[in-house]
């Protein structure tokens, strides 16, 4: 071998040293800052009068404790992920008790998952109406579950205010269950803005502002839902629908 090709396989060895040093001094530098800003979240945490953590004591810790904390959040990630699936699987079944359960561990994992309190929403409004009196407390069990149903599909929506699914499921609970109809007609018009191709969420949002006397917003729903449906069934409910709301129009 020439020396020529010596000294450029010798030269290629360095780059790929220092270019290998440098992507471990920047990583390292990047754990050092995760570190740092770790321990400063810590060090704000701990009231006055309370024993003192320094900022260079808690990165130590935080060091010699990172492999554990990682798997310790990863296997707390997993073990969310296994309760939603098992939830999931539960619901399918029609198991929706059993459901609860489950998405309370799931949430105890994952507190903002607005997946997580739109399936609570469902399960708890369906356990509610299969409450029908074998306890002596079967009504207030009935609120205490639609009471759940309606503050999860609201916490979905705190969460994440384009959630459509939370939207729809309120309006129905309002308009089918509590009877605050009013309640409803913003939710599901809200929904309609996001997916408006939704034939059932019309006849929803109709009967809402059919129970809250608004019957001319009721007739151009109907007359709406008449002109986009294919389905005869659909279109002649449609026009029963809207043959009463004129009726009440005028009579």
């Amino acid at each position: 071998m020439s020396v020529k090709r010596v000294k450029e396989k010798v030269l290629g060895i360095l780059v790929i040293v220092i270019l290998a040093s440098l992507v471990i001094f920047v990583y390292q530098h990047e754990k050092s800052k995760v570190r740092s800003s770790l321990a400063k979240r810590i060090a704000e945490l701990s009231p006055r009068g309370g024993p003192p953590e320094t900022i260079e004591g808690l990165k130590k810790a935080i060091a010699l404790y990172e492999a554990q904390i990682e798997l310790n959040v990863k296997e707390g990630a997993q073990t969310g992920t296994y309760w939603k699936i098992l939830a999931i699987r539960l619901a399918d079944r029609s198991m929706h008790r059993d459901a609860l359960v489950a998405l309370e561990r799931a949430l105890h994992f994952n507190a903002e998952d607005p997946v997580l309190y739109y399936l609570t929403g469902i399960s708890a409004g369906i356990v509610a109406k299969s409450v029908v009196g074998f306890s002596t407390g079967s009504g207030s069990e009935r609120e205490h579950y639609f009471s759940l149903s309606e503050n999860s599909h609201k916490r979905a929506l705190n969460l994440d205010g384009q959630y459509a699914k939370p939207m729809y499921a309120l309006g129905v609970l309002y308009a089918f269950e509590l009877d605050r109809p009013s309640e409803a007609i913003p939710m599901l018009e809200q929904y309609l803005k996001i997916i408006s191709s939704d034939i059932p969420a019309m006849f929803v949002l109709a009967r809402a502002y059919f129970m809250t006397g608004n019957f001319e917003q009721a007739v151009s729903l109907y007359d709406r839902i008449i002109t986009r449906t294919k389905d005869a069934k659909v279109r002649a409910e449609a026009q029963n629908n809207r043959d009463l709301a004129m009726e009440r129009m005028y009579g």
